[in-house]
C-alpha cells in the first residue's frame, strides 16, 4: 500500500511509496473525403483541447505509396490547413517517407523526422500527423515519442489493417537485429482519424492482407462478427466498401475498447490476447526478410494456432476448420513456403517470450468469440501443425 516508512532514529533511511494514474482520451474518428475544406473532423482532432493551436507548428509525414496513389494528397493537406489557419497549427513541412517494412528496417526514416522535428521547432505542444500504413504510423510515431519525450501525434491511417487493427494502438516500434518491433515505445495517439476515401486507392492485395487482423479480433471477442465475415467473404474480398467498413469499424472498436478497458493498456501483464497469431507471424516477417507482409503473416499465424489448439483438443474440429475457411474464402494465405524450416519458426516462441517478458503466454482461440491463455506449447504438436499447413499448395 502507498505510504511512508520513516526510521527517525536513522535519517538515511526513509521510503516512500504513491500510486498515480494519468487520464487520457484515446480519440478514434471515421470520416470521408477529410481534407475537403468544409470538413472539421481532421482540424478538430489536431486542435484537441488546445485553444493556442494556432500558435504552434506542425510537420507531416505522408507514407511515399500513399502520396503515389494519391496525388493531390499534398496540394490538398497544405490547402486544408490554410483554410482552418486560424485554429490549426502552421504546417511547416510536409516530409515524404518510405512505406512498407523499410519504414521499420532503416534507422534514417526516423532519424530524418527527428531531424525534422529539430528544424522546424517542433515543440512538445506542436504537432506531428502521419498519414499512410502501419510501419509509417510507427516509424514516425517513435520519433514523435522520443523527441522532447513527446511530441503530440495525430495518426491518419490509410490501409486496412492500419484502420483496423494498429493505427488504434498506443504503441509504437521499429525493428532491430531482425527482430520485429524490437524498439518502441508506448505512447498513445492524440487522436486517430481514419478516412474511408483512402482505402479505395490500395491494390487488392494491401486491401485483403488487413482483413486478417479483423478476423482475429473477431475470433477473440466476438462470435458475431466471425459469422457476419462468414457470410459476407464475397463482398470483402470484391471490395464492396459499404460492406467492408462494417467490419473496418467494428474491428477498430473492438481494439479500442480492449487497449482502453481491458486493464492492461501498456501490455505490462504477461498475456497479450491481441498478439494472437502473431508469435510465428513475426518469426515468419523475419525468416522471409520482411518481405512477408505482417498481415499474410498474421493470417498464417493465426491458421497455425487454430490448427494446433485442434490437435490438443483445445479447439473443436469445426472451429479449426471454419477459422481456416474464412481466411482461404478472403483470399488470405495460411502458408508459405519459409515454414518448411520448422525449427526456425519455433524459435519464434522464444522470441516471443523475451518480447512479452517472463513466461511465455500464447493466446489461444476455443470457438469464435472465446479463447485461452497457456503457458507451454508442445513443440512436438506444434511441429505437426506446421508440416501439415506447410503440405497445403
Amino acid at each position: 500500500m502507498p505510504g511512508t516508512e520513516h526510521d527517525h532514529d536513522d535519517p538515511k533511511r526513509f521510503t516512500q511509496e504513491e500510486c498515480f494514474n494519468v487520464v487520457w482520451n484515446h480519440r478514434l474518428l471515421f470520416s470521408t473525403n477529410t481534407l475537403e475544406t468544409d470538413n472539421h473532423v481532421l482540424a478538430d482532432a489536431i486542435r484537441g483541447g488546445d485553444g493556442d493551436s494556432s500558435q504552434h507548428g506542425m510537420i507531416a509525414v505522408i507514407d511515399a505509396g500513399v502520396a503515389n496513389t494519391n496525388p493531390g494528397l499534398v496540394s490538398a493537406l497544405e490547402d486544408y490547413v490554410k483554410a482552418h489557419r486560424v485554429s490549426l497549427p502552421e504546417l511547416r513541412s510536409v516530409h515524404i517517407t518510405p512505406g512498407g517494412e523499410l519504414a521499420k528496417n532503416d534507422p534514417k526514416v526516423v532519424e530524418e523526422i527527428l531531424t525534422l522535428i529539430n528544424e522546424h521547432r517542433i515543440c512538445r505542444r506542436s504537432t506531428v500527423l502521419v498519414i499512410g500504413g502501419g510501419a509509417v504510423l510507427d516509424s514516425a510515431g517513435y520519433a514523435s515519442a522520443i523527441a522532447h519525450r513527446g511530441v503530440r501525434m495525430v495518426r491518419m491511417p490509410t490501409t486496412v489493417l492500419s484502420q483496423a487493427d494498429s493505427g488504434v494502438g498506443v504503441k509504437n516500434g521499429i525493428n532491430r537485429f531482425g527482430k520485429k518491433n524490437f524498439t518502441g515505445t508506448f505512447t498513445p495517439p492524440n487522436a486517430v482519424v481514419c478516412d474511408t476515401e483512402l482505402l479505395k486507392t490500395l491494390d487488392q492485395s494491401e486491401w485483403i492482407t488487413g482483413f486478417s487482423e479483423v478476423v482475429k479480433i473477431a475470433l477473440l471477442r466476438d462470435a458475431g462478427l466471425f459469422e457476419g465475415m462468414e457470410a459476407d467473404a464475397a463482398r470483402i474480398r470484391g471490395r464492396d466498401l459499404s460492406t467492408a467498413m462494417r467490419y473496418i469499424t467494428e474491428s477498430a472498436r473492438l481494439h479500442l475498447e480492449h487497449i482502453t478497458r481491458g486493464g492492461d493498456p501498456f501490455e505490462l501483464d504477461e498475456a497479450r490476447p491481441l498478439d494472437y497469431g502473431h508469435w510465428s507471424a513475426h518469426k515468419l516477417e523475419q525468416m522471409t526478410d520482411f518481405e512477408l507482409r505482417h498481415g499474410d503473416a498474421v493470417s498464417i499465424g493465426i491458421a497455425l494456432d487454430s490448427l494446433y489448439a485442434g490437435m490438443i483438443g483445445v479447439e473443436s474440429e469445426d472451429s479449426v476448420g471454419r477459422t481456416i475457411a474464412l481466411l482461404e474464402d478472403l483470399g488470405l494465405p495460411i502458408h508459405h513456403p519459409a515454414m518448411r524450416d520448422g525449427k526456425n519458426l519455433l524459435e519464434g516462441l522464444q522470441e516471443f517470450r523475451e518480447h512479452l517478458g517472463g513466461k511465455l503466454t500464447i493466446t489461444l482461440v476455443t470457438e469464435p468469440g472465446s479463447s485461452i491463455e497457456v503457458n507451454e506449447i508442445d513443440t512436438k504438436t506444434m511441429m505437426r501443425a506446421i508440416e501439415e499447413l506447410s503440405s497445403r499448395t
